[in-house]
């Protein structure tokens, strides 16, 4: 059964994310919610494309066919003025029963000083979440990946250290790839996904959640399509 997530320690987490998020620079603040939107879906659709041209992570695709959902993070900015803290905004796209892809719902994947340990500034993270369980634990609440949400994760990242291990029957399996610099070890033990409210709302409305978002094909992002065409390949 899925823990509980531990309210004081998500909410100092989540504090901290909301640090993190003013460093993804001065341009995002100029940008209204739905432009953001877009330019996270076009982010994502690059990051797949790339990750496919990349020795080892190609690997990602082989597990998408019997995935239930996938979270995308085309950049994840390691803080400088936080130690050992990282963030970034990305989206979430759950299997449609037709075995397609549902409509993207938009998250922020961030760790205080614990969770990811990433030693580049900008590293593009995808996660292929594999059964129901973790995906409830994501939809349920804001959820920690690790003990408190019951959910175990396995990891793979390009140039990863003879001491990164990637457990293959975990309920998670991530993605990663640093853009600058080098990789340096990674860990998604403790990172938190938290909801974009205010991108998701002012995409498909208010009140609109992520639950709702990715389980009722009524809500549809145009913008979205060709990413889930391109999910399809695989």
């Amino acid at each position: 059964m899925l823990a509980r997530l531990s309210r004081r320690r998500f909410l100092s987490t989540a504090a901290a994310m909301v640090a993190l998020g003013s460093v993804a620079g001065c341009t995002e603040y100029e940008e209204s919610p739905v432009l953001k939107a877009e330019h996270m879906v076009d982010s994502a659709v690059a990051t797949v494309e790339r990750f496919q041209t990349l020795k080892g992570l190609q690997r990602f695709s082989k597990y998408l066919p019997d995935s239930v959902a996938i979270a995308i993070f085309p950049s994840i900015l390691k803080a400088g003025f936080f130690v050992g803290g990282e963030g970034g905004n990305g989206l979430l796209m759950a299997r449609t029963p037709d075995g397609g892809w549902s409509a993207p719902a938009f998250y922020t994947l961030g760790a205080g000083s614990f969770g990811i340990q990433f030693g580049a500034q900008s590293t593009e993270v995808i996660l292929v979440i594999r059964n129901k369980g973790a995906l409830e634990a994501i939809l349920k609440d804001q959820a920690k990946i690790g003990a408190d949400a019951g959910v175990t994760a396995g990891f793979y990242g390009l140039g990863a250290e003879a001491s990164t291990t990637t457990n293959l029957g975990a309920d998670v399996l991530a993605f990663a790839n640093s853009k600058v610099g080098a990789f340096a070890g990674a860990s998604v033990e403790g990172a938190v996904m938290a909801r974009r409210q205010d991108i998701n709302e002012a995409v498909y409305g208010q009140g609109k959640t992520p639950r709702e978002i990715v389980t009722d094909p009524a809500n549809r992002m145009a913008r979205a399509d060709r990413l889930a065409a391109v999910l399809a390949k695989y």
